[in-house]
């Protein structure tokens, strides 16, 4: 296991009903998404502003002849003012063949889980809207976030896949 993977308790087994987490902060919190989905990590480059389109998809890029859309996490789920600086990070998505980037805040840690170790989100669906959360978990003193990837860059109003009749 390499030293950048680690469960996040000593007694968690690695087997078939592991799954591994990319961690992530967006401002003050800190999320997770499956590594599998994940392409590659890049430093945040201007992008193309695209006329029309929501505040939180900052645009586009050229991702080695490919164009891609870039959506600003922080900004699609309210968490104040966003800045760019060395630490800023777009971490590059692999949903259904078709690729998008995702602007954090900064990228902390893989992390290795067993079912055990996500809880379920409270039922407060007036105050927490949860459609694309999948879970949390706690490491120590952090609260991890866990997003549902799928659902939140095919969900319609990211409408970045191709099940989506008005692409980005």
């Amino acid at each position: 296991m390499s030293e950048f993977v680690r469960p996040i308790d000593e007694d968690v087994e690695e087997g078939e009903d592991c799954q591994e987490f990319l961690t992530f902060m967006l401002g003050n919190e800190e999320y997770g998404i499956d590594i599998l989905k994940v392409q590659e990590i890049r430093g945040y480059d201007n992008v193309t502003r695209i006329p029309g389109v929501p505040d939180y998809i900052k645009g586009v890029t050229n991702l080695r002849g490919l164009i891609i859309p870039i959506v600003d996490m922080r900004i699609k789920f309210k968490l104040g003012v966003s800045s760019y600086d060395h630490l800023t990070a777009v971490i590059i998505l692999n949903i259904n063949g078709r690729l998008a980037g995702i602007v954090v805040s900064g990228v902390s840690d893989v992390i290795t889980l067993n079912p055990n170790q996500i809880q379920s989100l409270p039922n407060y669906s007036t105050i927490l809207k949860s459609e694309y959360l999948f879970g949390l978990c706690s490491i120590g003193d952090r609260m991890v976030i866990l997003i549902n990837v799928d659902k939140l860059m095919t969900s319609a109003e990211m409408a970045l896949t191709e099940n989506n009749e008005d692409m980005v």
